[in-house]
């Protein structure tokens, strides 16, 4: 069954909730404080906002309700007083709302129906677009005699975010070129001069130099600087081609009309993918920024924040980039800085952006649809890729930024942590219940409670006394144990009593104030105050290094904390429901981690009794299952640059549909996952795009998760990564219309580093096509797959029933083969031989070649 035949039931239960609703709407261009509060009374969510039919829109000032009423657009303005903000043809609600104007349909076709706020707005709109405004005053206390004051526009609004006080990009107050165009090696050169003395911010840099290099067909680089005195640069080296007879795959344009302007454009299908115009280009010592044009609202990245949605609410949202220790806090900077987006243009090629630059940083993006850009130090640094597909874009962007890490195999296993188990005994109590109810569970964890008195490379051996003994232990049980290391450590024990600050004071490798001599000291969890390792010292890392290795000999962990989502949440009480139907999604997480804060109670799947544990246990167990096929998509993640979770659009771009899906995922491009995010719920609602989709568990064509044209690897059911990896491969073969498939495994000894690059690894890709599946060892680099064979083939999609198989030249039995109705065929290994003196097993490293007939 096709998934396009569930579609049209959909799309006719939509069509239904269309009809039903009045003209009263979310308006994107009601200002906050004209929100009227649908939920004054506390626990608002968007789920429960909008079981109320009301609005959901987090605000990061205090005091504006997130949930709002909708408000009915026709009635905001008298039909005879309103200005029509769109007198052009094509007018339709989104371009309206994306011009900050209000949509009402009307009978009566004298009256506009795109149409502005008030008179006052539309004088001001028509002579300054919203999307052409830059602001002028960032900072708080922004008033019409101080705007004025620094020749600047006041205009009020009702669009919220829109600026009060602004210049036009195209005014007289940014830059316009000394000369032309210089040609240079790798592109080309533009010096720019400031138009005139106007300084919004004081101490703006002129002249400046704008350098455009081709560094690939598919990257470029381009990058605003002060030519005459260096500033800060990120310290990573991003190196061009070495074949400089390359053709791009974009060209570059610099106009000098009524102001500069620079383009870059896709050269095959002249979509303009960057368009800034410099008469708005701010470059002062302290305060620099840049508007540009995007070519669609389909804008995805900026991390690392709690975003309410995959891809981005265009309404003049702003996201600020400053990395801290700050937990998760709607429309707040987290744990990393990722200062990268991506765009599905409307023809639905994708490109890239990275603003190379960490310092503290805003973005604020506009239904135009533009993107403002604001620093406060370093340069310009932009590097553009050009894809053209979403997973191109990744792979372009990785191999600019470095590949990720080949994790260890272990490491793919449920792990589990807690800040406050504060005793060995807590700690030992909660691994054995998971044990009791036999858990999947790889990989515990200690947070700081571990440590004595919060103090790096020690821990506590009054509450965890016998700690390093209970670690001996886990280990003796296949199990590992991660540590958490933080980068500060006090100076104030006293000397010589606290070796990793004592060796670190001799080496000389703090982070230094200003002077560069007198180490920046700040207040952090240890007693006393607190000096910070310099990471770009190679000193450092030598220093690191030793007190990592002195602390193994004391505690012997495998590994070290890294930030990931927290199964069942961080802070706050969680509960039964809550925590259950996270421990389902989290089965699915790349990092499968269950984590809490100190003060809140238990949360790991043993804690919550029988029926709990059995849910839990029965989704790890498929994440279990399905291991090999993960860790090969880590492995094609570090070489290539492959995504291993991606949203539907990765590999259903040319659906709109998908743009926006963000309750369902993808593991690599064939296995979708569509959890329960409601309370209550029992049922989801799920969008398949036009493919054929056979279902995980039952392996009939329906609506769940396995996407056609694919190989999958999967082994039999264990508890533990290590016990995992000693058992049989099941490979499942999904067919598309043309009855073929493809697939790979990648196979090492799971916990060596750099096995890849030293060759130490088995690699195998599997083709099935006419009938045929055919297995083709690539990377005979790893003696341990020997001993590993395949138990079951399962072949998905045939549409009638093979008369015969031959596997490897020999005639399968019929007593080893199954097939239903569904069109599923399924092969069980002999164990022995045949019936007839042949042995059927066939190895995992052996040339397989199956044909069916």
């Amino acid at each position: 069954m096709k998934a396009v035949r569930l579609l049209c039931v959909c799309s006719m239960f939509l069509a239904v909730l269309v009809q039903s609703v009045s003209s009263s709407s979310c308006l994107a261009s009601l200002a906050p404080q004209l929100r009227k509060d649908c939920h004054p009374d506390p626990g608002a969510s968007e789920a429960s906002c909008l079981s109320r039919n009301c609005c959901w829109s987090p605000w990061k000032t205090p005091g504006i309700p997130w949930c709002f009423e909708k408000v009915d657009s026709c009635s905001v303005v008298p039909e005879p007083q309103r200005i029509d903000c769109h007198p052009e043809s094509g007018a339709n609600e989104a371009a309206c709302v994306n011009r900050g104007c209000h949509w009402c349909a009307s009978e009566n076709t004298t009256a506009p129906f795109c149409f502005y706020n008030s008179k006052e707005e539309a004088t001001c709109s028509m002579k300054f677009p919203i999307q052409n405004r830059v602001d002028c005053h960032p900072q708080p206390g922004a008033s019409p005699e101080v705007c004025e004051a620094k020749g600047c526009v006041w205009c009020s609004t009702t669009i919220a975010n829109v600026p009060w006080c602004f210049y036009p990009a195209n005014g007289p107050h940014g830059y316009t070129m000394k000369d032309a165009p210089q040609k240079t090696a790798q592109g080309w050169r533009v010096t720019l001069i400031k138009s005139d003395t106007i300084s919004l911010f004081g101490n703006d840099i002129s002249p400046i130099v704008m350098d455009v290099e081709f560094h690939t067909k598919d990257r470029l680089r381009f990058k605003i600087y002060d030519p005459n005195n260096k500033r800060f640069e990120v310290p990573l080296n991003i190196e061009s081609s070495s074949n400089v007879s390359f053709e791009p795959n974009y060209d570059v344009e610099f106009i000098n009309d009524t102001a500069l302007q620079f383009r870059v454009v896709r050269k095959k299908t002249r979509t303009v993918l960057w368009e800034m115009t410099l008469g708005g280009l701010i470059f002062s010592n302290q305060y620099m920024q840049l508007m540009t044009s995007v070519p669609s609202t389909s804008i995805y990245g900026f991390g690392e924040h709690e975003h309410p949605s995959f891809k981005h609410d265009m309404n003049y949202v702003r996201y600020g980039m400053f990395s801290r220790d700050q937990s998760p806090v709607a429309l707040s900077n987290l744990y990393g800085v990722h200062p990268f987006y991506m765009c599905i243009e409307k023809d639905f090629n994708a490109h890239g952006v990275l603003l190379l630059n960490s310092n503290a940083q805003d973005v604020t993006l506009s239904p135009s649809p533009s993107l403002t850009f604001r620093t406060i130090g370093g340069i310009l640094d932009f590097y553009m890729f050009l894809g053209p597909t979403p997973e191109n874009v990744i792979q372009q962007y990785t191999e600019a930024i470095g590949r990720p890490f080949m994790p260890p195999y272990w490491s793919l296993g449920f792990q589990l942590s807690r800040w406050g188990y504060n005793s060995i005994d807590v700690l030992e109590k909660t691994v054995e219940r998971l044990r009791q109810y036999d858990i999947p569970h790889d990989v515990q964890y200690g947070d700081i409670d571990y440590m004595e008195r919060q103090l790096d490379f020690t821990y506590d051996k009054a509450n965890f006394a016998g700690l390093p003994e209970y670690i001996k232990k886990l280990k003796n049980d296949g199990m590992h144990y991660v540590i958490i290391l933080d980068p500060f450590l006090t100076k104030d024990e006293p000397q010589g009593t606290y070796r990793p600050y004592d060796l670190g004071q001799e080496l000389g490798i703090w982070v230094n104030n200003s002077d560069g001599i007198t180490p920046a000291v700040g207040k952090a969890w240890p007693p006393g105050d607190s000096v910070y390792p310099d990471y770009t010292n190679p000193k450092t890392e030598e220093w690191w290094i030793q007190m990592c290795m002195e602390f193994k000999n004391i505690l012997d962990y495998d590994g070290i904390w890294i930030i990931g989502a927290d199964i069942c949440g961080f802070n706050e009480e969680t509960t039964y429901e809550l925590c259950l139907r996270w421990m389902q999604l989290g089965a699915f997480y790349p990092f499968s981690r269950n984590h809490n804060a100190i003060g809140n109670k238990e949360q790991d799947p043993g804690v919550f009794g029988e029926e709990f544990a059995a849910i839990s246990r029965s989704a790890l167990r498929i994440r279990y299952l399905l291991l090999p096929y993960l860790y090969t998509l880590f492995y094609h993640s570090h070489v290539s640059g492959n995504t291993v979770v991606r949203g539907l659009m990765h590999e259903f771009t040319s659906d709109p549909q998908t743009h926006g899906i963000d309750r369902a995922f993808l593991w690599g491009p064939a296995l979708m996952i569509t959890p329960v995010l409601e309370e209550g719920a029992r049922s989801v609602y799920v969008y398949f795009p036009e493919a054929t989709w056979f279902d995980f568990y039952t392996q009939s064509v329906r609506d769940t998760i396995i996407y056609e044209s694919d190989i999958i690897l999967q082994e039999t059911e264990t508890h533990s990564s290590l016990l995992n990896r000693l058992n049989p491969f099941s490979l499942i073969i999904a067919l598309d219309e043309h009855g073929e498939a493809s697939g790979s495994l990648f196979w090492d000894d799971g916990d060596s580093i750099d096995s890849v690059e030293r060759g130490e690894f088995f690699y195998v890709e599997y083709k099935y096509s006419n009938g045929a599946l055919k297995a083709t060892v690539i990377k005979n680099g790893y003696n341990g797959i020997t001993p590993l064979a395949y138990s079951t083939i399962h072949i998905l999609g045939f549409t009638s029933k093979p008369n015969v198989i031959f596997m490897n030249g020999k005639t399968i039995p019929s007593n080893r083969m199954q097939y239903n109705s569904n069109g599923c065929w399924q092969w069980y290994q002999c164990v022995g031989d045949d019936g007839n003196g042949e042995n059927m097993a066939v190895d995992v490293e052996e040339l397989l070649t199956m044909i069916a007939r």
